[in-house]
């Protein structure tokens, strides 16, 4: 199984919050998905992100594939920083 971290719109029209979650990647986008591992609210200023970084640092070791606004996200708070190192410890 293909698993991706990805995000999860929820909130009201005109108003999006998401979640970051941890899904199959054939599961469409707001469907059933693994594991929560985040908040993003982008209409706070600054925007708003909660991570658990152990368990979006454990999924990401486990072969887990960030999308291209996650990647992002998870590069601003450091995420991918120590996921890099870890690999090269090892």
């Amino acid at each position: 199984m293909a698993t991706r971290i990805r995000l999860k719109r929820m909130g009201a029209r005109k108003r999006p919050y998401y979640r970051l979650v941890v899904t199959d990647s054939r599961s469409p986008r707001d469907g059933r998905f693994i594991e929560e591992i985040g908040t993003y609210n982008p209409l706070t200023d600054p925007a708003a992100v909660t991570i658990d970084e152990e368990k979006a640092l454990k999924w990401l070791q486990v072969g887990a594939k960030p999308s291209d606004t996650v990647r992002s996200l998870f590069s601003k708070a450091g995420i991918m920083k120590k996921f890099h190192e870890s690999k090269l410890q090892k």
